[in-house]
C-alpha cells in the first residue's frame, strides 16, 4: 500500500490541503478541520490502489462477492485507516510538530449512522476481513441521512433525537453520479404474449426513484487491496416530477418528491404504522434493485454473457432485509436480458446465499400482500410464480397435505414470507453459531431443512481483531507482541501461543497492569465527558447491547437491586466494590425495553443516594452507546455479561470483543457462548441458567409457573419490590408474573445470583483471575472475523484471494 515516505512529505501535503480545503494556514485550523484534512489525504493516498484493485479484478475476471446488508455499523474510520496504512505514528508525530495531538482529533469524527447493533457491526467486520484477506468482496447498503436516533437519558428515560451524522459531510465517500440507476415503484404490471408466443411483462405508470451511489474505500490491513462499500442515496427524478406536473397534479408531484427522498433519510423507520412499514419495504427494494442493476452493468462490461453470471458473481444477503435480491435478479435476467425462467432461476439460486440471524419464528420478516403488490407489482408477479412452482413441487411430493404447503409457502395468509423466499431462492443457508444453526434445522426452519438438508451450514460469527484489540487496546497489543511476537496480527489463531503464559507470574502482573490502566482510561473519560465518577479499583461488570427483553438486562438490574438490599440490611457485608455498566438503545416503540432503562436509572439513583450501598456499588447507564464508546468499554471490562435466555441469541459478537480484551464471560449456554465455553472450559468462564433444550421443553410442554417461584423464593420477592413500589414499572411486573415470564428471568434468578458470587470468589484469587484472562485472550483468535470470512469464501462463495 502506498504510504507517505517521510514526515516532511506528510507535512507538505497537509499544508497544501489546509490551503485548498479551508484557505487557512495550519495554526488557524480547528480539530474538526484537521480531521477532514487527514481523511482527505488518506483517501487520496489509497486512490491508486483502489483503482488498481478494481482493474486487477476485472482483468483477471475473478469471482467477486457482493455483501448486501441493511446496516453497516462502521464506527470511526480515521484510526482504522491509519492503522491499515501503517501511518499512525508518522501522522501522530507530524501533527505534534504542528501543535496538535492525534488523540484530540479522533473524537471529531462522528460515528456513521449506518447501523444499530450486531447485524450492522458484523457486516462492517466482514468487509474489513475481506480486504485484509485480499478477497474480492464489496458491501452494498443505503446512505442514511439520519441514523437510528441519538439517545439521550432525561430524568432516567430514553429520549430519541435525530442522529444528524452527515451535518459536516463524510470525507471518506466519493459520489458517483455517473453510476446512478433508476428504481421503479408502483404502477401496473401484467404479462402479454410476445414473439413466438412467449409471455413478456409490461410495467407501466410507475414512479421512478433515482439511486445515486456513494463509494467508501475499504482498506486491507497493510496490503494494497482496497475494496468498496457502495451506499445508495435516493433522489427524485425531474422527469417523473415534471411528468406529473404536466398533468396539473401538484399535490401528487410533491408527494412523490417527498416519498422518494424519504427512502434514504432514516435507518429503520417506525414500522408500527402502515406508512412506516411501506417505507421499510421501499428501502429494502431500493438498495437491492440499485445494487443489482449496478452489478449487472459492471458484469456485462467486463465479463460478457449474463448466462455466466453465477460463475463470476456471488450475492450474499445478511438476514432477510435484502431477500428481494432473488425476484429482482430474476426480473433483470428475464425482462432486461431475455433469459428464460429456467435459466434465470438456475443463475439466481447459484448466485444467492443467505445468512439467517433470527431464531424466533415470530420475528421472521413478513409483508402484507396488498401493500407488496401495490408497491412492487412486477416483483410480486415473480414472487407469485416462484411460490406457485415451489408449492407445485411440494404438493407432488406430499399430495393432499396442505399443512406441508403452509409450513413452507412464500405466500400464505395474505403475507409474503421473506425467510421462505430466502431459503427457496438460494443455494446456501447458514446460521451464525453452532447452537443457532442446529435450532434452525430442528425448529425455526425445520421443514426447509427436511427438504434441502445440503443447503444448511454453520458459520460462527467473528469480529475483526484489528479494531477490537489492536486499535482499541494498544496497551494489551504491546504486551502480546512483547510476549509472543507479531505473527498473530496477521494470523489471530496464533494467539494460542499466549496460553502458557497464564502460568507466568511476571506476565500475569503485566496483564493486570494493562487492565488497571484501561479501567483508569475509561474512568477518566467518563468523568471528563459525562461527569460520571467510577472507582477504577472495583470490578467492572459490563452489559452493552441492544435493549431487548430476551437479552435480559432486567435480570442483571434485579440482581443489582438484590445486592443493594443486602447492603442496606448489612452495611458491613464483605463484598468487593462493583461497578455495573449498561449501554444500548431501545427501539422507539418498544415499551418494555424503554421501561427497563428507567428501572436501571432508578436503581442507580437509589444506590447513589444511600451511603451504605454507594461505597460498594455503582450503576451507570451510558447513553448513546456506539462503536466508539465500545472501543473504550471492552478493554476496561472484567466481566462480560452475556445472559440472554438460552436458545434466543443467534450468536452475539460483543462476547467475542470482551474475550479479545481478556474479560471473563458470565453467561448462559446461548449463541456463541457455547463455543466460547468449549474453547476455555468451566475453569475460565462462568455459566449459569437453563440450557436451550430445557427452555424449548418449557415452551412446548409447559410446566413453568413464575408465580410459584415468586411465592416460594423470598429473594425473588424482595428483588421484585422495586417494581411493585413504583407504578411506572407495572408493565415489567406484569410480564414477569401475569404473563408468566416468557424469558425465564425468575427461573434463572437464583442461578444468576450464584454465578455472580462465583465471579467475586474468583476475582479475589488474583493469580487465578488473570490466568483465566490469559486463556480467554489466547483462545479469542478462533472468533476473528478473518476465520469466519475464510470459511464463507471456501465453503459458500468459492472465492480466491487476489494479490494486488
Amino acid at each position: 500500500m502506498r504510504t507517505w515516505k517521510t514526515k516532511k512529505e506528510f507535512k507538505k501535503l497537509f499544508i497544501e490541503k489546509a490551503e485548498v480545503l479551508f484557505e487557512k494556514n495550519v495554526k488557524e485550523l480547528s480539530h474538526r478541520e484537521v480531521y477532514q484534512i487527514i481523511a482527505t489525504m488518506i483517501k487520496d493516498l489509497v486512490s491508486d490502489d483502489w483503482i488498481q484493485t478494481e482493474k486487477i479484478y476485472n482483468h483477471k475476471r475473478v469471482r467477486q462477492v457482493y455483501y448486501f446488508s441493511i446496516e453497516f455499523l462502521l464506527g470511526r474510520l480515521l484510526n482504522t485507516n491509519l492503522l491499515n496504512c501503517d501511518m499512525e505514528e508518522l501522522c501522530r508525530s507530524a501533527l505534534q510538530d504542528f501543535g496538535f495531538d492525534l488523540e484530540d482529533i479522533f473524537p471529531e469524527e462522528p460515528d456513521p449512522g449506518l447501523g444499530n447493533g450486531g447485524l450492522g457491526r458484523l457486516a462492517a467486520c466482514y468487509i474489513d476481513s475481506m480486504a485484509a484477506l485480499q478477497l474480492p468482496g464489496h458491501g452494498c447498503s443505503i446512505r442514511y441521512q439520519y441514523g437510528l436516533f441519538d439517545q439521550r437519558i432525561i430524568d432516567g428515560q430514553q429520549v430519541e433525537l435525530p442522529d444528524a451524522w452527515l451535518r459536516n459531510g463524510f470525507p471518506w465517500e466519493i459520489k458517483k453520479s455517473d453510476k446512478a440507476v433508476d428504481v421503479r415503484f408502483g404502477g401496473h404490471a401484467y404479462m402479454r404474449p410476445g414473439k413466438g408466443g412467449a409471455l413478456v411483462c409490461v410495467h407501466e405508470q410507475y414512479n421512478t426513484v433515482r439511486a445515486v451511489p456513494y463509494d467508501v474505500p475499504v482498506l486491507g490491513y497493510q496490503n494494497r487491496t482496497v475494496n468498496t462499500l457502495r451506499l445508495w442515496k435516493a433522489e427524485y427524478t425531474r422527469e417523473n416530477m415534471y411528468g406529473q406536473l404536466r398533468y396539473g397534479d401538484y399535490r401528487k408531484a410533491l408527494q412523490y418528491k417527498d416519498q422518494a427522498q424519504q427512502i434514504s433519510r432514516f435507518l429503520y423507520p417506525n414500522d408500527s404504522t402502515y406508512e412506516g412499514r411501506k417505507l421499510r419495504l421501499m428501502q429494502e427494494y431500493f438498495f437491492v434493485s440499485a445494487g443489482l442493476q449496478s452489478i449487472m452493468r459492471h458484469y456485462k462490461k467486463h465479463y460478457g454473457s449474463p448466462k455466466l453470471f453465477d460463475r463470476y458473481i456471488a450475492l450474499h444477503i445478511n438476514d432477510t432485509h435484502p431477500a428481494l435480491i432473488i425476484p429482482e435478479l430474476m426480473r433483470i435476467l428475464m425482462d432486461e436480458e431475455g433469459l428464460s425462467w429456467e435459466d434465470s432461476w438456475r443463475i439466481t439460486t447459484n448466485s444467492v446465499a443467505y445468512t439467517n440471524h433470527t431464531i424466533l419464528p415470530e420475528a421472521l420478516e413478513r409483508w402484507s400482500i396488498p401493500m407488496f403488490q401495490e408497491l412492487l407489482p412486477r416483483i410480486f408477479l415473480i414472487v407469485d410464480e416462484i411460490n406457485r412452482r415451489w408449492l407445485e413441487a411440494v404438493q407432488q411430493r406430499f399430495p393432499g397435505q396442505e399443512d406441508k404447503a403452509r409450513e413452507v409457502a412464500i405466500l400464505w395468509n395474505n403475507q409474503v414470507h421473506m425467510a421462505s423466499l430466502a431459503v427457496v431462492g438460494s443455494h446456501s443457508v447458514n446460521g451464525v453459531a453452532k447452537l443457532h444453526s442446529e435450532i434452525l434445522k430442528i425448529n425455526t426452519l425445520k421443514p426447509f431443512y427436511t427438504w434441502f438438508p445440503e443447503r444448511f451450514n454453520n458459520k460462527t460469527n467473528g469480529v475483526t481483531h484489528r479494531r477490537w484489540l489492536i486499535e482499541s487496546n494498544p496497551q494489551l497489543t504491546e504486551l502480546i507482541c512483547d510476549t509472543i511476537g507479531k505473527d498473530w496480527v496477521h494470523a489471530p489463531e496464533k494467539l494460542l501461543a499466549l496460553e502458557p503464559f497464564g502460568n507466568d507470574a511476571a506476565f500475569r502482573e503485566r496483564l493486570a497492569e494493562v487492565k488497571q490502566k484501561r479501567k483508569e482510561i475509561l474512568a477518566e473519560y467518563l468523568h471528563k465527558e459525562r461527569n460520571i465518577t467510577l472507582n477504577p479499583h472495583s470490578i467492572f461488570d459490563i452489559q452493552i447491547k441492544r435493549m431487548h427483553m430476551y437479552k435480559r438486562q432486567l435480570l442483571n438490574i434485579l440482581h443489582v437491586y438484590h445486592l443493594y438490599r443486602q447492603l442496606v440490611e448489612n452495611p458491613g457485608m464483605d463484598i468487593i466494590p462493583r461497578t455495573f455498566i449498561f449501554g444500548g438503545k431501545a427501539a422507539a416503540s418498544y415499551g418494555e425495553a424503554k421501561i427497563t432503562i428507567q428501572l436501571i436509572n432508578t436503581v442507580a439513583r437509589l444506590i447513589d443516594q444511600d451511603y451504605r450501598a454507594a461505597r460498594k456499588l455503582k450503576v451507570v447507564f451510558l447513553e448513546n452507546y456506539n462503536v466508539s464508546l465500545g472501543q473504550k468499554l471492552f478493554p476496561a471490562a472484567d466481566v462480560s455479561e452475556q445472559i440472554s435466555t438460552a436458545s434466543k441469541e443467534a450468536s452475539g459478537t460483543g462476547n467475542m470483543k470482551f474475550m479479545f480484551n481478556g474479560a471473563i464471560t458470565l453467561g448462559t449456554m446461548d449463541g456463541a457462548n457455547v463455543e466460547i465455553h468449549q474453547e476455555v472450559g468451566d475453569e475460565h468462564s462462568v455459566i449459569f441458567g437453563l440450557r436451550a433444550d430445557e427452555v424449548q421443553r418449557y415452551y412446548q410442554e409447559g410446566g413453568y409457573s413464575s408465580w410459584d417461584i415468586y411465592n416460594s423464593d423470598a429473594d425473588v420477592r424482595r428483588a421484585l419490590e422495586v417494581l411493585e413500589e413504583n407504578p411506572m414499572f407495572g408493565q415489567l411486573r406484569e410480564a414477569l408474573l401475569d404473563r408468566n415470564d416468557e424469558f425465564f428471568v425468575l427461573k434463572d434468578f437464583k442461578s444468576y445470583c450464584a454465578a455472580q458470587q462465583e465471579i467475586e470468589r474468583r476475582y479475589r484469587d488474583t493469580e487465578g483471575w488473570f490466568r483465566s484472562s490469559t486463556v480467554n485472550i489466547a483462545h479469542a483468535g478462533h472468533f476473528s472475523s478473518d476465520r469466519s470470512i475464510q470459511e464463507y469464501a471456501d465453503e459458500i462463495w468459492n472465492l480466491d484471494a487476489v494479490k494486488i
